[in-house]
């Protein structure tokens, strides 16, 4: 697999276009030298070269946590990451006498280090090859819907077995430009990870969510984790005899950091974008998908809170979840205002007029049939899922996902391994077990049956075309919604069911098939009855997915061609794989009035605060900044050590947690978060709002070193002064 990878067109179309605005974009690191020239010109000081190189430096320490990014910054396995990042890994640890999201935790010594939650991972690339004729080659026009999907799974996962045939590694074959090309990518899976750092949440979340998405902005968003490994230096579970990993790349950490202006890039793991969606895809998700998920989410949220009292163990178990919640309604409510104020829906309209306008006039005719077809499903996708929505949404109960999950897992275990459902294959019974190990953490009785209350009663107000017979059968929902009835249908599920007990579900997940169907736990009966229904649901999907996989791709080879005739470039969306953003440290307006400095500053924290969570800093931080304890991190130009930046960095979710790089690939900060005007850039970058949100090297070395007197991590780390 040790070659380079051909990336075909989108290369050569960027090397042909200088004039663009490089700083829209998500690049993967092999397009960078082909726009070295503006690289250079925004003041990149290193070779495009070295950076293009995946395994090599600096690229080789930025590693994947399955969700957010991290890098390496120790040569003893220390790696940062985003303190939300890390706070799932702090609240598994935590407990009311132990509650370590409110007083921060620190390990002095190895030994010392907590086990990150089950399931944590940090994933090193050590190679990947271009495999789009391996998986594409052989596949006919005549091939199409289900069949065409299945034959691309199949593809994908003969060459992720043959790849994970050495123990240790994880690989994947995701798909880029929709499908035009795919990439086989081989990773270290290290599984024993543990938790090194976190400051309180006092300081790691400060602000908490009314500050989210805002500028300014005041928070220390940084956690360390460790990564383990055996004594041969191969991945393995948890052990005391495990030692830390020596990683072959590591970042310097810069405590000179940024100015204004400064050439500024990022590097990690961006989930997706959806910047090539057609018109009928962004029109449902603006005008009904996101509008529906904020009602439900404000509902699921209320209904967290009311069901656990703030500071008791149900609400330590849901933190993280409640966490996730506030930020994807807010950040949705984001996406709906900048929608509306870019008047995205039209944008796109005349985007798509443009497309079909050119094609016309360079006589593409079949592909302008393509669109109409790739419409006509994109329709029928849009049908089923707002049909399937809020039948989808019962499944939210813990309890009933897990039987679901375990149901499937006996199902599939008698299918040959090469034949099972991703998810459900021998790679990924452990993945399974971590997850259920997981519930005891994050699982409440009380709470998880008021949520699924909620979610049945969101349910029984929608149309019965929208209502699933089964479901309704099961919870004696046949004659309408009785709320005192179903309170006592859903008692009856929680009391007579021993899925709570961990042992209990890992029991679960070797039994055969007909166990399940045996079984008189509520929940698993209810999984059993499901079945049917989920497996008609995702056939369908299936078969969808499978014919726009036909058509995808040439409408990408269009957009890519009509792009370099107006002497522009095509980058591909985000997929969660490794991508490079740059730019500069930069203010902005954006609208009129309103003024966005590049630098927050530690007397910030002092003018927000009240002593009241999410404004309640640290005693000994107030009186550091009142002292004006500023040490060697203090910026001249704003007078106080720099708390958080702004960019003009193109960034999606998943990106927390990236490496942001100076000129030199020093690490001068930690991408968090963008500011409420730039979240529409998912969807449509605007390059006048677009603004990231970082946390500055300089002041989490102030907060190591003077208040959490995390000195021995710092003593761990290279510090360019």
């Amino acid at each position: 697999m040790k070659r380079k990878i051909a990336v075909g067109a989108s290369v050569a179309l960027l090397s042909c276009s200088n004039t663009v605005l490089a700083k829209e974009g998500m690049f993967t690191p092999e397009q960078l030298p082909a726009i070295a020239k503006d690289l250079n010109a925004t003041g990149l000081q290193i070779s495009t070269d070295k950076l293009s190189d995946l395994t090599g430096f600096p690229m080789g320490a930025i590693v994947s946590l399955g969700g957010c990014s991290a890098s390496f910054v120790s040569e003893s396995g220390l790696a940062v990451t985003n303190h939300h990042c890390a706070r799932g890994s702090v609240q598994y640890n935590s407990s009311p006498e132990h509650n370590y999201l409110k007083d921060g935790f620190l390990a002095q010594s190895f030994e010392q280090e907590l086990p990150a939650a089950p399931g944590t991972r940090m994933f090193v690339t050590v190679d990947f090859a271009d495999v789009t004729e391996q998986v594409l080659g052989d596949l006919g026009d005549n091939i199409q819907g289900r069949e065409r999907y299945d034959a691309i799974e199949q593809k994908r996962k003969a060459l992720i077995a043959e790849c994970e045939a050495e123990d240790g590694y994880r690989c994947s074959v995701p798909a880029f430009f929709q499908g035009l090309e795919y990439k086989l990518i081989k990773q270290m899976e290290i599984r024993d990870v543990r938790l090194a750092y976190a400051p309180a949440d006092s300081i790691g979340k400060y602000g908490g969510d009314i500050d989210n998405w805002m500028w300014p902005r005041h928070t220390g968003d940084f956690s360390f984790y460790r990564a383990y490994v055996n004594k041969d230096g191969k991945p393995a579970d948890y052990s005391k005899d495990n030692v830390p990993y020596q990683p072959e790349h590591v970042l310097t950490v810069s405590a000179g950091g940024l100015k204004d202006g400064d050439f500024v890039m990022a590097a990690g793991y961006p989930g997706s974008t959806n910047r090539y969606a057609r018109l009928a895809q962004v029109s449902y998700t603006f005008d009904w998908l996101y509008p529906t998920y904020v009602a439900l989410v404000d509902k699921w949220i209320n209904t967290i809170n009311a069901s656990s009292e703030e500071g008791s163990d149900a609400r330590i178990k849901y933190e993280s979840l409640l966490a996730s919640l506030n930020n994807f309604h807010k950040n949705t409510l984001g996406q709906l205002a900048g929608a509306k104020r870019v008047k995205l829906i039209d944008r796109r309209a005349e985007r798509e007029g443009a497309l079909n306008q050119w094609l016309q006039d360079n006589n593409k005719q079949a592909l302008i049939d393509n669109l109409t077809a790739l419409d006509e499903i994109t329709e029928q996708r849009i049908l089923m899922n707002k049909k399937n929505f809020w039948y989808n949404n019962l499944l939210r109960a813990q309890l009933l996902s897990s039987a679901q999950t375990l149901y499937r897992n006996a199902i599939e275990r008698e299918k040959p391994d090469e034949l099972r459902e991703p998810g459900y294959q021998q790679r990924d019974q452990l993945r399974l077990e971590e997850s259920l190990k997981r519930v005891d953490r994050r699982f409440d009785a009380k709470v998880d049956k008021a949520v699924w209350q909620t979610m049945i009663a969101m349910y029984m107000e929608q149309p019965a075309k929208s209502h699933v017979e089964v479901f309704d059968t099961m919870l004696g929902l046949t004659d309408g919604f009785d709320k005192q009835a179903l309170a006592k249908t859903l008692d009856d599920f929680y009391t007579k069911t021993a899925l709570e007990d961990s042992d209990t579900r890992l029991e679960w997940l070797t039994a055969d098939k007909q166990a399940f169907e045996e079984s008189d736990d509520p929940f698993i009966r209810l999984a059993v009855a499901l079945y049917d229904t989920e497996m008609a649901i995702e056939d369908e999907s299936k078969r969808l997915a499978g014919e726009a996989a036909a058509l995808k791709p040439q409408y990408m080879s269009a957009i890519i061609d009509w792009q370099k005739a107006q002497g522009s470039l095509a980058y591909p969306d985000a997929n969660s794989t490794l991508r490079v953003t740059y730019g500069n440290v930069m203010g902005g307006s954006p609208k009129d009035g309103l003024i966005y400095e590049p630098f927050t500053r530690l007397e910030g924290i002092v003018e927000k605060d009240t002593g009241e969570s999410p404004f309640d800093a640290p005693a000994k931080q107030l009186s550091l900044i009142k002292d004006k304890k500023y040490g060697p991190y203090v910026l001249d130009s704003i007078g106080s050590v720099p708390v958080n930046f702004l960019t003009d960095l193109d960034s999606t979710g998943g990106n927390s947690g990236s490496a942001t790089l100076n000129s030199k690939a020093e690490l001068v900060g930690l991408l968090f978060d963008g500011t409420f005007e730039s979240v529409n850039s998912d969807w449509d970058f605007d390059k006048k709002t677009t603004r990231t949100i970082h946390v500055d090297t300089r002041y989490m070395l102030w907060v190591m070193k003077y208040v959490d007197g995390a000195t021995n991590l710092i003593d761990e780390m290279t510090i360019a002064k």
